[in-house]
């Protein structure tokens, strides 16, 4: 299993947002969608600010495969469904990131209702 090197990390940690494309069936990529990105305990987490019927997070869960950019970074990456302990930290991690940007927006992705929307981002090799 492939992981994020530190520098990765570092860098998609600082960019304020992320690309985001899922898979198609026949390996090609749908395009990129802009999304807030939070960064927890060496794992990557992104999550739909307008639910499960989203359809950049409905592709991307059904997919379990695509394609971030963000600071830099260029991966190919598997999605998963996030463990519930990230709740709290991921939150905490979200607000000290966005909270700049207002209430609204960050509210959006924080918060018990949103767990089931937010993916694990892992490297593929």
């Amino acid at each position: 299993m492939a992981h994020w090197t530190p520098s990765e990390l570092d860098r998609i940690a600082a960019a304020t947002e992320l690309r985001v494309s899922s898979q198609r069936d026949d390996g090609s990529l749908r395009p990129a969608v802009t999304i807030w990105v939070g960064v927890v305990d060496g794992a990557v987490y992104i999550r739909s600010a307008h639910g499960p019927e989203n359809g950049w997070f409905r592709r991307a869960e059904r997919a379990g495969a695509g394609h971030i950019s963000a600071g830099g970074v260029e991966k190919d990456v598997t999605f998963e469904l996030a463990d519930p302990a990230v709740e709290r930290p991921l939150d905490a991690a979200l607000h000290q990131k966005y909270d700049r940007f207002g209430p609204g927006p960050v509210g959006a992705i924080t918060g018990s209702d949103v767990l089931a929307t937010t993916l694990k981002v892992l490297p593929r090799d």
